[in-house]
C-alpha cells in the first residue's frame, strides 16, 4: 500500500539468538510482526527462512505458522507454503460488523456502577497508553491499548462473549499497523479510552454504548482506503487469483 519501510525503533527488541527457540515463542514474535507492520499483507514465510532466524527447527517453526493460520493472521496458499494473511474490504467490513455487535453488547451488560479497584485498575492502563501515544512508541501503543479492552470487556462477565470478542480482535491484527501509523488516529483513541472510563465513573450506560462502537471505525476505514488506493477495483480479482 505504498508505505515507508518501518522504522528501526519498530524493530525486536532482541536480535534471536538462542537456539532452538519455541514454537511459542516464534508465534509471539511473528504475531508482532504483522501487527506492527514489518510482515505486510500478502508477504511470504519461508520456514527455513524462520528457522535460520530463530535458530531452531523446520518443526517449531511450522508448528508456529499453524499456529497464526489458526488465528486468522496467515493463510496457506497451494503450492506457495505460507503468507500473511490478506484482508479484502469486504472481510473488514464483515468482520467489524459484527465486532461492533459483540463490544456493545459487552458495554450493554456490564454491571454498573463499576467498582472503584475495576476503574483504578483501567486508569492505570490508560496511563500507561497515553505515554505510549505521546513518546511515538508503537509497540507500547498496541498492546497496553489490547490490556485497556480487555480489562473493559471483562467486566461484562460473560466469557463466551468475552472470547469472541478476543477471537476477532486477533482476526483483524494484521490491519492495525496502517491506522497506528497515524498520530491523529492515536490522539484519538486516546480520547476514547478516556471517554469510555468518563462513562463508567458516572454510570452512562448509553455513552459507553456509542463510544464502544465508534471507537471501532477508524482502522476499519484507514485500512479499507489504503486497500483501495493499492488494488483499486480490481482487488478482489487479484486475491481470488492468488497474486
Amino acid at each position: 500500500m505504498g508505505r515507508a519501510a518501518p522504522s528501526a525503533s519498530l524493530k525486536p527488541a532482541s536480535a534471536r539468538r538462542s537456539s532452538g527457540a519455541r514454537a511459542s515463542t516464534i508465534t509471539a514474535e511473528l504475531e508482532e510482526d504483522i501487527v506492527l507492520g514489518r510482515l505486510q499483507p500478502r508477504e511470504r514465510l519461508v520456514e527455513q527462512d524462520l528457522a535460520d532466524r530463530f535458530g531452531t527447527h523446520r518443526a517449531a517453526v511450522r508448528q508456529a505458522l499453524f499456529d497464526l493460520d489458526k488465528k486468522g493472521l496467515l493463510e496457506h496458499v497451494p503450492n506457495r507454503g505460507a503468507r500473511v494473511r490478506d484482508l479484502s474490504p469486504d472481510d473488514v467490513r464483515q468482520i467489524y460488523a459484527v465486532r461492533e455487535e459483540l463490544e456493545s453488547m459487552a458495554a450493554r451488560i456490564i454491571p454498573l456502577p463499576v467498582a472503584a479497584a475495576d476503574i483504578k485498575r483501567l486508569e492505570a492502563i490508560q496511563k500507561t497508553h497515553s505515554r505510549a501515544v505521546a513518546a511515538g512508541d508503537l509497540r507500547g501503543v498496541f498492546y497496553s491499548n489490547l490490556r485497556f479492552h480487555r480489562a473493559l470487556f471483562s467486566l461484562c462477565g460473560n466469557p463466551y462473549l468475552i472470547e469472541s470478542i478476543e477471537r476477532l480482535a486477533q482476526r483483524v491484527y494484521g490491519i492495525r499497523s496502517w491506522s497506528n501509523a497515524i498520530p491523529e488516529y492515536l490522539q484519538r483513541v486516546k480520547q476514547d479510552h478516556l471517554d469510555m472510563l468518563d462513562a463508567l465513573r458516572r454510570g452512562r450506560r448509553a455513552e459507553l454504548e456509542r463510544l464502544t462502537r465508534r471507537h471501532l471505525a477508524p482502522s476499519k476505514d484507514v485500512y479499507i482506503g489504503a486497500y483501495h488506493q493499492r488494488f483499486g477495483s480490481g482487488d478482489l480479482a487479484t486475491k481470488r487469483s492468488g497474486v
